[in-house]
């Protein structure tokens, strides 16, 4: 008799085991198939109608929260022994409120900062942003607890939403992607200024990726497309910097470091002179003829 007890309690915890286990693989299948629809609606959304993709990918990881928590939720009111459980915690609901509360605070705060990050929208999956003065890359995914960005070195930097909404962003491709880059050139203070400026606007018109971004009103007027002025006297020299347009930022990047390679060569070429650091020492002889030997 206590053997065929045993074995029908067995049986019923075995059962128990199983039908959670199931809905946790029923979760886990209907978590999968909902990522998949939603992935290719983004895909065919944002090719036909060119939708902005990141509130979908937002709503994509929001549906595995929901789905795992409907599950739990089953599993908590199915199960005799998990259903006590749960009646024995709310009897401390209280406490339990105020441990999770201070617990899941950062929590929290991760996931209302995302909602207003997809709601306002201060950067899109796929644009090229720098949060704060430390991080800048190639937005690449928006969760409920964090972003994703994608640097120029091909790491992934994951920023918590909370830290996001508390920095300043710089985004580069909301509205424009033009980018105005400046080349920074010092020369010496003796050496040719109209030459060395009419050198630096050359060799930028010559690059291919330097666009015209004059307005009507300028090519009017007969403005440069590359404007070179003089911007300070420093310590070194004469501090000249050159107004250069690109279609992007990462254009922009490749033109100002290609123009650097071909100022420096063309300064070689024409024998102007950098600016850099040096002293000019003023020493006054006031001995007499007797006191020098």
């Amino acid at each position: 008799m206590l053997i065929f007890g045993f074995m029908n309690w067995t049986d019923h915890k075995l059962e128990q085991v199983f039908f959670a286990l199931a809905v946790l693989a029923i979760a886990l299948i209907v978590s999968r198939l909902l990522r998949l629809l939603i992935g290719r609606f983004i895909r065919s959304a944002a090719q036909k109608l060119k939708v902005d993709p990141t509130r979908y990918n937002f709503f994509k990881n929001a549906m595995d929260f929901i789905v795992f928590l409907v599950a739990a939720i089953i599993i908590f009111r199915s199960i005799p022994a998990f259903k006590a459980f749960g009646t024995t915690l709310l009897t401390g609901a209280g406490v339990l409120a105020a441990i999770v509360g201070f617990a899941s605070q950062s929590a929290f705060s991760n996931i209302i900062s995302g909602f207003f990050l997809v709601i306002f929208k201060p950067f899109s999956v796929g644009d090229r942003v720098r949060i704060g003065q430390l991080y800048m890359g190639i937005v690449e995914d928006i969760t409920l607890r964090h972003t994703v960005i994608k640097d120029f070195e091909n790491r992934r930097i994951v920023i918590p939403n909370s830290v996001i909404s508390n920095e300043t962003i710089i985004n580069s491709t909301l509205t424009d992607e033009k980018v105005c880059i400046f080349i920074e050139v010092p020369i010496a203070f003796n050496a040719p200024l109209d030459k060395a400026m009419n050198i630096i606007r050359e060799e930028s018109l010559k690059h291919p990726n330097c666009i015209d971004n004059r307005s009507p009103e300028e090519l009017t007027k007969g403005d440069p497309q590359v404007r070179v002025r003089a911007i300070a006297f420093g310590d070194f020299g004469i501090q000249l910097r050159g107004y250069a347009w690109a279609a992007t930022s990462a254009l922009a990047f490749e033109l100002r470091c290609d123009v650097f390679v071909a100022i420096q060569k063309r300064f070689i070429e024409e024998q102007i002179e950098f600016g850099y650091p040096g002293r000019i020492m003023i020493t006054s002889n006031n001995s007499s003829p007797d006191e020098t030997k």
